[in-house]
């Protein structure tokens, strides 16, 4: 097996582990290869070791990897980085999921755009931590955002999405998980878009449904 197939195996075993020590069946997460500024070729052999689904964090990226691999059946892209309008086109185009909904125009333009595809599935973006480094809603704004959102067509808020603050501490990690986990519940979400390389195992104990996964399968990136 080449490396991305090994990887991607101990990266599987993990999670498997994970879900076991949560009393969850594995499929009850979805694992998704975060593949950005990594070329097709590497996306490639992920396929080929069964990988399917795959996260990119920038619109054009992830188009012009959609065109190029358009012979791989039952590819499904994941747009996890913030959007602006200019490229939302590109997104509501090929995205089977988009994690990082932020701002009611880039909404507003989604569901615009999102024409002859079922609705795109959304998982609204919170900045948990008020860190100025990175985006999101503040869980207060949440409620008022959703209402907004649930009226649009061609958009499915399915989740929430959140990268806490960084910290090797494990009680720390999961009480920011966890707190996304009581956020969505409160507000009849579903599905919880949390855990990257660093802390996924503690995600799914607290309830990750995706887990973004780039450097543990790809490498580190240039």
């Amino acid at each position: 097996m080449s490396s991305v197939a090994d990887n991607l195996a101990r990266v599987r075993e993990r999670v498997a582990k994970a879900c076991a020590s949560a009393g969850r069946p594995e499929s009850s997460v979805t694992l998704v290869a975060v593949s950005k500024l990594k070329p097709a070729a590497l996306i490639r052999e992920a396929y080929a070791a069964g990988q399917r689904d795959f996260g990119e964090n920038y619109a054009q990226e992830l188009r012009d990897k959609a065109e190029e691999l358009k012979d791989l059946d039952g590819l499904r892209w994941h747009a996890i980085g913030s959007l602006q309008t200019n490229k939302v086109k590109y997104v509501a185009r090929v995205a089977h999921a988009f994690h990082a909904l932020e701002r009611m125009d880039v909404a507003t333009e989604l569901s615009k755009r999102r024409t002859g595809s079922p609705p795109l599935p959304c998982y609204v973006e919170l900045n948990l931590g008020g860190e100025d480094t990175k985006h999101g809603l503040t869980p207060d704004a949440l409620g008022g955002f959703l209402s907004q959102v649930r009226e649009l067509p061609n958009l499915q808020v399915v989740g929430l999405m959140a990268l806490p603050p960084p910290t090797d501490d494990v009680a720390r990690m999961r009480e920011g998980f966890a707190r996304l986990r009581e956020l969505a519940a409160t507000h009849a979400l579903t599905a919880l878009s949390m855990g990257t390389t660093h802390d996924f195992e503690q995600a799914i104990l607290e309830g990750a449904t995706a887990v973004r996964v780039g450097t543990a399968i790809f490498g580190e990136r240039a």
